[in-house]
């Protein structure tokens, strides 16, 4: 097992990395801050897992409530299963709540704990590739609204997070890769030690080698939590964990949640940005071709949806969370391993990007 630390002074918390952790109770139970535990899951993780993770908590007053799967999911109205079973329990405010599942069940499971009685622990057991070495990590939690992604929301971190990566054994293949796009993320931005490491293992971690797989996830975790020790709630460093996102949210917004998968979304918005980085003067055209073959070989898409037209990307990148006085703020590359935000770019390059990078 990998014990990594989320330092955050008071707030810091482990994360455990390794297989068969989801029978480790003492792991995760001294986490547990009162008599009571919701778990939080959906109804493709819960035939898979919600028995042994009951099995953690054995001896606790222990309930659960399973939403449906999917992004289209991740809204207020949904979120309000997880309060009425709360309330309708009579859970009190040391309760401990538990998110059992993907990146949608960890953001709402998260949002849940921030809002109820103004603020409960959690507990995060993500069970995706990208929930675990991103969503999971960090303390960002929220739901969608139709005009924009995650803008609904609040910081909460949680008080450990549980990875047990023979979880990712039951993931679907189109599930896998899409968290591969968060794990190159990190080599684009600020690892280009990680990005070779990736190009010489990624058909072993597509075959899911677990040895090569605990090594990404150890490798993205420990770039993700050195970030946000430094830059909890996003006022610097934390927004280059961005890369793509802009670009990426305005494609699941504009399609509608679920259509793309959140990776899927973001692997072309970083293609997106590094091309637009390219017309900067940053990156090279074989630098560009080089990241545009890892996605490919990730079995990721490059190129953004026809069917969103520029100036659809620009409504929905308008209400983007980074947007500043009216400016979109973009995370761009001043070379691969090197990454840094930008409001400060010509329109018409951007204007360009959105024309010139489609199939």
């Amino acid at each position: 097992m990998i014990t990594l630390k989320v330092d955050l002074a008071e707030r810091s918390y482990p994360i455990y990395i390794g297989q068969n952790l989801l029978n480790q109770a003492e792991l995760v139970r001294p986490y547990v801050k009162g008599s009571q535990v919701m778990i939080v899951t959906n109804s493709t993780v819960a035939p898979l897992y919600l028995e042994a993770c009951k099995a953690l908590f054995e001896g606790f007053k222990l309930d659960w409530v399973i939403l449906p799967d999917g992004e289209q999911y991740k809204s207020l109205e949904v979120l309000n299963q997880v309060f009425d079973k709360l309330i309708g329990e009579h859970f009190d405010r040391k309760s401990t709540l538990v998110a059992l599942g993907g990146g949608v069940i960890g953001d709402m499971t998260g949002f849940a704990a921030a809002a109820y009685q103004r603020g409960v622990p959690f507990i995060q057991i993500p069970t995706t590739l990208l929930s675990q070495v991103d969503s999971s990590v960090g303390g960002k939690t929220g739901v969608n609204h139709p005009k924009g992604k995650n803008m609904i929301g609040a910081f909460h971190q949680p008080q450990a997070v549980l990875i047990d990566t023979n979880s990712l054994n039951t993931l679907e293949d189109r599930q896998l890769s899409a968290g591969l796009a968060e794990v190159i993320k990190y080599g684009l931005i600020r690892d280009l030690a990680f990005f070779e490491w990736l190009e010489e293992h990624l058909e072993g971690l597509l075959a899911r080698d677990p040895e090569l797989l605990a090594q990404a996830i150890e490798r993205s975790c420990q770039n993700k939590a050195d970030i946000v020790a430094a830059d909890e709630t996003e006022q610097g460093q934390r927004a280059l964990l961005n890369l793509g996102h802009t670009f990426g949210h305005a494609v699941e917004a504009g399609m509608g949640y679920g259509v793309w998968l959140h990776g899927e979304a973001i692997s072309a918005g970083m293609m997106q940005a590094a091309y637009m980085s390219q017309l900067l003067g940053d990156l090279t055209e074989q630098d560009v071709a080089r990241i545009a073959a890892l996605f490919r070989r990730a079995k990721l898409p490059i190129y953004p949806p026809n069917a969103l037209t520029n100036q659809g990307f620009m409504h929905y990148m308008a209400g983007d969370k980074k947007v500043q006085a009216g400016v979109v703020r973009l995370v761009l590359l001043k070379s691969i391993g090197q990454a840094y935000i930008s409001g400060d770019y010509p329109a018409e390059t951007l204007t360009k990007t959105l024309t010139d990078w489609r199939d």
